[in-house]
């Protein structure tokens, strides 16, 4: 959820005092990054999954608060909306069989929260965008009780000056054109990051090879194409995000002003790059300062948590975001991969980060890496369509030329992907059993998205409206989640 603030009103002089420590934890960062004060790799990775709360009408259930009592796990925490709860992982390495074990660690933690949730007569479901979920629901109180939430709500207003306007087109026509006077419709983009530990000097291949393949990515793992009863990109959440954190009236946008959600403009050559970024072109949202001294901290042998400049790196939302952070009074860094949704299954979400991790490894390998031979621009494009089509998603990539997003993945990344998990020590079945499922999804041109579209589709010929339709779909989805079946087998 992001590191919580102690209040919500911010004045003048905090602003002030506030940029003067994010520049100076940005000097100290730059030191370390020069002196190596960062302990061996440990190849880690973590994941976090966002989750939705729904009752027995499949409509959004208001009660975070009240579910993650009756949990009692710390490994379950709020989220933006009163209808999302987020379960982090613990991190871990990869070798033998531990993508297994960690799917029956998540199977027998989400069936016991389900079942607690489930004597308060609610569901939860892990998917990109509710889709039963309406305007009428944000028109009572849907903010979690959490400072940060309130003051980035009140600080992303305020600088826009106006209401936010949501407006997108589907791919068939359908389109959603509204104003919202919050941030409530950001709570509806509920995803799965995936977190990577790297080392300093390796931090800037493992960050292009992930923007790279986002696109791919989300064309395998969509699941999120209906907002507000519209049917809209397959993987809306793309654009929902983007747009309802945009804190640019329309006057900066035409000025070419960057926005918070951002893909990027160029590959890096280091993870100072986009830190750096950070501080040039993003105002603070939630200027809050910190007692610490970095540099007396880093001169005494210590690892300062450089608070201000991780706080501001968690009001820019990039689809890989880097991470500065001090465990057990070690420094360390980490890729954020925070490009797929929730869901469908577990079994799923283990498939999309097997189908990542295998492939950062072989790719940052490469001789001649992609992101040396395909421009940013292009990387960017493959993101935007992939976005919008989904399995039926049409890609540009270097030695292939123009070819759909199922071809690519069969023919050449699901082969890297197995070389990579080798490589990190996965057992073979283990690899097989996740990304069989990738290769799957492929030959049958089925993932999340298509299949709620063509469930929603059969409700409809039979008669249901559009909200009945949705309605069913979730209760289809729910049981399909429950049974850990893959998606592509539904």
């Amino acid at each position: 959820m992001g590191d919580e603030v102690a209040g919500t009103g911010f004045t003048r002089e905090d602003r002030q005092r506030y940029r003067e420590k994010v520049r100076q934890d940005l000097d100290v960062f730059e030191r370390m990054l020069r002196t190596h004060a960062f302990p061996a790799e440990k190849r880690l990775t973590g994941m976090e999954i966002e989750l939705n709360l729904v009752g027995a009408d499949m409509q959004p259930a208001m009660k975070n608060a009240s579910i993650l009592k009756a949990i009692a796990d710390p490994d379950y925490q709020t989220e933006l909306g009163q209808y999302n709860i987020e379960l982090n992982v613990p991190p871990r390495a990869l070798p033998g069989d531990a993508p297994r074990k960690l799917e029956e660690e998540l199977r027998a933690s989400l069936n016991e929260a389900e079942r607690r949730a489930r004597e308060l007569d609610v569901r939860i479901c892990a998917i990109g965008i509710l889709p039963t979920l309406m305007p009428e629901h944000f028109d009572a109180d849907w903010m979690s009780a959490n400072n940060r939430y309130q003051a980035l709500n009140e600080s992303i207003v305020n600088a826009r000056g106006e209401d936010i306007f949501i407006d997108i087109q589907g791919m068939t026509g359908e389109r959603l054109a509204t104003y919202a006077d919050t941030i409530a419709p950001e709570s509806a983009c509920t995803s799965v990051q995936l977190h990577l530990q790297v080392e300093p000097m390796q931090f800037a291949d493992y960050w292009n090879a992930a923007q790279a393949v986002a696109g791919l990515q989300l064309a395998m793992g969509a699941n999120s194409p209906y907002f507000y009863g519209r049917r809209l990109w397959a993987e809306t959440r793309v654009e929902l995000f983007a747009q309802a954190t945009d804190t640019r009236a329309i006057e900066l946008k035409n000025q070419g002003v960057r926005p918070r959600v951002w893909f990027g403009e160029r590959w890096i050559t280091s993870i100072f790059d986009l830190f750096e970024e950070n501080v040039r072109y993003f105002p603070a949202l939630l200027p809050e300062c910190s007692e610490e001294d970095p540099v007396a901290v880093l001169e005494d042998g210590g690892a300062p948590a450089l608070p201000e400049l991780r706080l501001h790196n968690g009001t820019i939302y990039r689809w890989n975001r880097p991470i500065y952070d001090v465990v057990g009074g070690e420094p360390h860094l980490r890729v954020e991969n925070r490009v797929l949704p929730a869901g469908p299954s577990i079994v799923d979400t283990l498939a999309n980060s097997a189908f990542y991790f295998g492939l950062m490894d072989r790719l940052t390998a490469d001789e001649r890496p992609v992101w040396t031979r395909m421009s940013f621009a292009a990387a960017y494009a493959n993101f935007t369509e992939c976005a919008r089509r989904g399995i039926e998603a049409e890609v540009y990539w270097p030695g292939y030329g123009t070819v759909t997003a199922v071809e690519l993945v069969q023919r050449h990344l699901v082969p890297l992907a197995y070389d990579g998990l080798a490589h990190r020590g996965v057992a073979h079945d283990v690899a097989a059993r996740y990304l069989g499922i990738i290769e799957e999804r492929c030959r049958r041109e089925v993932n999340g998205a298509s299949w709620q579209v063509a469930c929603v589709e059969e409700l409809e010929r039979k008669g249901a409206d559009r909200r009945t339709a949705l309605a069913g779909l979730l209760e289809r989805y729910l049981e399909h989640m429950g049974d850990n079946a893959p998606v592509h087998t539904w």
